[in-house]
């Protein structure tokens, strides 16, 4: 194996980190198993199937395909595919508490482009903020776009990430905040 896989699989873990990601996960190692792997040097596409599972530190991503490509400039952009009847999955603890969460699933996809940050998840797809197993807020909807720069949820009834008339609707549950509020 070549240094530049072994580059292009470290890579690969600095994509793994999305939405409100705790940030001792960036030390921590990753680990990848599926029950195949190819890997196209020219091309910088890294394929895993078969049962992916990536873990990293509080960061677990289940998937029944996980393609990784690498640009020129080295951003990573990364699609896991659910497996037919279940759904692309992570879970990973987020800064800020002893014991707050973050969970999300797509029926279709999941994609995540490095260079902007920003995370969609295609049909049926939900995102789940925890505190320890109390969920504390949730959106639904068939499409979902989270840019963890900004912290900026777009929610839509429809996998396309537009919302059109009769096509469903989108759910979201949040919780009040009675730390917040003045005594």
């Amino acid at each position: 194996m070549t240094n530049r896989y072994f580059l292009s699989l470290l890579t690969l873990l600095a994509l793994s980190q999305p939405v409100l990601a705790e940030k001792a996960d960036q030390d921590k190692p990753t680990n990848v198993e599926a029950n195949q792997m190819a890997y196209d040097d020219v091309k910088q596409i890294n394929t895993f199937t078969g049962n992916v599972v990536l873990t990293r530190g509080s960061l677990v991503m289940n998937a029944e395909k996980m393609v990784v490509v690498q640009d020129p400039a080295g951003y990573q952009y990364a699609t896991l595919y659910a497996p037919k009847g279940g759904f692309a999955t992570f879970r990973q603890k987020r800064d800020g508490g002893p014991d707050l969460w973050m969970e999300a699933q797509a029926a279709d996809r999941i994609e995540y482009d490095g260079k902007t940050e920003v995370a969609k998840l295609f049909s049926r797809a939900r995102i789940r903020l925890l505190e320890g197993k109390k969920i504390t807020d949730e959106v639904e909807g068939d499409f979902i776009s989270y840019d963890s720069k900004t912290e900026f949820y777009k929610v839509n009834n429809t996998a396309s990430g537009e919302s059109k008339p009769g096509a469903g609707r989108i759910r979201a549950t949040i919780q009040p905040r009675l730390e917040n509020r003045s005594k």
